[in-house]
């Protein structure tokens, strides 16, 4: 499968997002949002998102799973970039699939397609973050291969320390 062509496997297609896939999306972020018991942050609306993915200098991309026409699953992702390899990298935000669709093989393609997409694009790495509780991700990210980095963690400024900060 291209980024922009679908691909049907097992009763689900894989397909780069269009413009009509904002507000599923956006559906499926605030469920994401639900189960790691994060909705005190979600600001993400369609109106928001749009420019995000498909205005005149989009920052990110994503990627949608579909059964039967309706959008059941997301991926969105972005370039980041590794000093050290001196080459750019895939960084995976957030890939969700409704819970009545897990199991069929949906994240597993998905995290497949975008590896082969680094590997097509020539990055270096594929990366994504994990919270620490959600075992049952962990156990399959790394039955795909992945390695869990113990010794990282994830900084963040945002809001008002944020602005404080500038």
């Amino acid at each position: 499968m291209t980024a922009s062509g679908a691909a049907p496997a097992r009763g689900f297609a894989l397909r780069a997002a269009e413009l009509r896939d904002v507000a599923p999306i956006v559906a499926l972020i605030r469920e994401l949002a639900e189960f790691e018991r994060l909705e005190h942050l979600l600001q993400v609306t369609p109106e928001k998102l749009r420019p995000h993915l498909f205005g005149e200098r989009p920052v990110a991309e994503a990627m949608v799973a579909e059964v039967g026409g309706d959008v059941v699953g997301f991926a969105l992702y972005f370039i980041n970039f590794s000093t050290f390899l001196a080459q750019p990298g895939l960084y995976l935000e957030d890939l969700f699939v409704r819970p009545a669709h897990r199991g069929a093989g949906i994240g597993e393609a998905m995290l497949k397609r975008l590896a082969a997409l680094a590997v097509e694009r020539g990055y270096g790495r594929f990366e994504w973050s994990v919270l620490d509780w959600n075992a049952n991700a962990i156990r399959f990210y790394e039955k795909m291969g992945a390695t869990v980095m113990p010794d990282w963690r994830i900084c963040r400024i945002a809001g008002d320390a944020l602005q404080a900060m500038r």
